[in-house]
């Protein structure tokens, strides 16, 4: 007489909780580092920004006689730099992030700290710009 093995086998519990657990320590040491390539994402997508924000005020100033934008404080308000010929959309400060990240002050000079108040820093008198929440070498701030 033949004897039937068909019988149907599974994990038993201790084998999936091993597996939960083992999932659960590698998701512990990947997540922290998700955390950080956000962080440098948004910064490096703000400091290009603001480099293409200083080129285009630079050809801007060549096609007009060494003139400005007339650009104002304000939510997104560049002026004649936002249009078909410069930028199609405000530029967003990623760093800062929220509702404030197009959001432009008129100032001297960059920021002393991490704020989240604007995004953009324009001098009216010379033309310099400014990322919010960099420092005066273009390096972010701690948030």
């Amino acid at each position: 007489m033949q004897r039937r093995t068909d019988a149907i086998q599974g994990f038993t519990l201790v084998e999936i909780l091993i597996v939960v657990v083992i999932l659960g320590i590698l998701a512990a040491i990947v997540i922290p580092q998700f955390t950080d390539t956000v962080s440098n994402a948004a910064s490096t997508t703000t400091y290009s920004e603001l480099q293409k924000l200083r080129r285009h005020i630079g050809v801007y100033q060549a096609r007009h006689s060494q003139q400005l934008p007339a650009v104002t404080a304000g939510n997104g308000t560049w002026g004649q730099l936002v249009g078909p010929e410069h930028f199609l959309a405000p530029p967003v400060n990623a760093w800062v992030g929220g509702v404030n990240s197009r959001m432009i002050v008129l100032g001297n000079g960059p920021d002393t700290g991490y704020q989240t108040a604007y995004g953009w820093i324009f001098d009216p008198a010379t033309g310099d710009v400014w990322a919010g929440g960099f420092d005066i070498n273009d390096h972010p701030f701690p948030r």
